[in-house]
């Protein structure tokens, strides 16, 4: 029996297509109800530790003498979890998504206790390595999820409902990381996350276990002699090496970034040699060009995040450096942003706004490259701290309708035999692009003083705006490219090259 393509009415499930009517329901309906908040509470999980501990981050880098290795501390992030998505895309296409799942979580919590036990900035970085090989586990997992259990028409709600989890988060995130902060100290924010995890797990494994577990059954090929899918089959070890490579080469390319001398030079020609084919081995062909239709969507989903996240990890450090607010007061001016966020991907999963999609993203990316533009703004010290609220609400609200609507393409555009590679691949582009980004913005950081701040004083004596403003400028300039690629989502017509 063939599986229909996710653009069917039906839902794929683990034993094939469930009944047209349960396709009907809306994401909170009976058949869904269950599956929709645990998965949803995973995200929540996930939104909780990203604004608790970008919150509490400045005060654990100094603290650990570390300032000058800000950068590592979210990169090291991406860098393992470009393995665990590719890991996590092989593993759910042949056996389900289930066993990445669950063993992401469980990598993302020892992270976690790792980084809030830390005695030196190296271990805390590698305490974030382990969280981040966990998060790329879950994240390809959860798309392959939601490709299986929603119909098509329920994808963009349901992306609306990941989106929306980060709302409370970001409100409550920053207030109660900045209070444990700066009342019990910045471990406490580490080593109390995990907890959270029980949630999720209680809630989420036994509805992916019944409707999306175990391996798709691809359509039979027409050749009878032609080799076997990859479902149930054996992990495809060239994309595991490839994925070493990435990852590897990566890290690489960080420390030349963080090591300024003639002979970083050389990990920086290593990384890059490694980087290059690794990178067109796993992504789409033609991605690197912008190729129209699923590579272009890979690729906006890089640029979009790639931008954003890497000037986002260093607002709060601004913040704090420059303007001398507590951590608490600079994480809240992230706050709005998960509102707006919100806000933005439900107004790309609203019915009416479909045939608008491609321009909607475009909007998105003018508004991204605009609030990044703007934040460093308040170096000017006539310019109101307020304005980098203003800015980063109108930013996330670009991100919004970017993000949501990248996901919700990429599935569009994918077979279910083929939605954790090409999930992993979407993943890639983003981890990666943050990795590439956080670095040439950490080398230009630390080029410019950036990480000459005073343990002691806790303000910044001797760090430069320009340093900043050095990391805030090139992203504006790679968001305002994202825009051109935008345009290019729509895959070419017939005839067409």
């Amino acid at each position: 029996m063939s599986v229909p393509k996710p653009r069917d009415a039906e839902v794929v499930g683990a034993g094939g297509p469930l009944p047209v009517a349960e396709a009907e329901e809306t994401v909170l309906g009976r058949s869904h109800r269950a599956l929709s908040f645990g998965i949803v509470s995973v995200v929540l999980l996930i939104a909780f530790e990203a604004t608790a501990v970008g919150t509490a981050m400045p005060v654990a880098a100094r603290e650990l003498d570390g300032v000058s290795l800000y950068a590592f501390a979210f990169s090291g992030y991406f860098t393992t979890s470009l393995f665990g998505m590719v890991l996590s895309g092989q593993w759910s296409d042949r056996r389900g998504p289930l066993g990445p799942l669950t063993t992401g979580i469980a990598a993302f919590g020892a992270g976690l206790l790792l980084s809030g036990t830390a005695g030196t900035m190296w271990v805390f970085i590698l305490g974030r390595a382990v969280q981040g090989l966990g998060g790329g586990l879950v994240i390809v997992a959860l798309y392959v999820v939601v490709g299986r259990a929603y119909p098509e028409r329920l994808r963009p709600a349901i992306m609306a409902a990941f989106a929306a989890s980060w709302v409370l988060p970001s409100i409550v995130g920053p207030l109660a990381a900045g209070t444990v902060t700066e009342q019990l100290g910045w471990r406490w924010v580490f080593t109390g996350i995990p907890v959270l995890v029980v949630l999720p797990l209680a809630l989420a494994l036994p509805q992916i276990r019944r409707r999306a577990s175990g391996p798709v059954e691809e359509p039979a090929p027409a050749d009878p002699s032609a080799p076997a899918g990859p479902s149930g089959a054996s992990f495809d070890l060239r994309r595991i090496r490839l994925a070493l490579a990435i990852s590897l080469g990566a890290g690489l390319l960080q420390y030349a970034a963080q090591d300024l001398r003639p002979l970083s030079l050389l990990p920086a020609a290593a990384g890059v040699a490694l980087l290059v084919p690794a990178v067109l081995g796993l992504l789409p062909r033609g991605t690197y060009r912008a190729a129209r239709g699923l590579p272009s969507v890979v690729l906006l989903r890089g640029v979009a995040a790639g931008s954003f996240i890497a000037a986002e990890s260093f607002v709060p450090l601004m913040l704090v450096t420059q303007r001398g607010l507590s951590p608490t007061l600079a994480g809240f001016s992230l706050a709005a942003g998960g509102g707006t966020w919100a806000l933005g991907s439900w107004v790309q999963s609203r019915p009416r706004v479909e045939p608008h999609r491609e321009r909607l993203v475009t909007v998105g990316m003018l508004l991204v490259a605009a609030a990044v533009a703007t934040a460093p703004s308040v170096l000017i010290d006539s310019v109101p701290v307020w304005t980098v609220a203003v800015a980063w609400a109108f930013g996330c609200f670009g991100m919004g309708l970017v993000i949501s609507s990248t996901s919700v393409l990429l599935l569009k555009l994918s077979a279910p035999e083929e939605a954790g590679s090409n999930s992993a691949a979407l993943q890639i582009s983003d981890g990666l692009s943050n990795v590439v980004l956080l670095s040439a913005g950490g080398a230009a950081f630390a080029a410019l003083g950036g990480g000459a701040v005073s343990h002691t004083a806790g303000q910044a004596t001797g760090s430069h705006p320009a340093a900043f403003a050095a990391v805030f400028l090139p992203m504006a300039v790679v968001a305002l490219a994202g825009a051109w690629v935008s345009t290019r989502l729509r895959e070419p017509g017939p005839g067409s090259g």
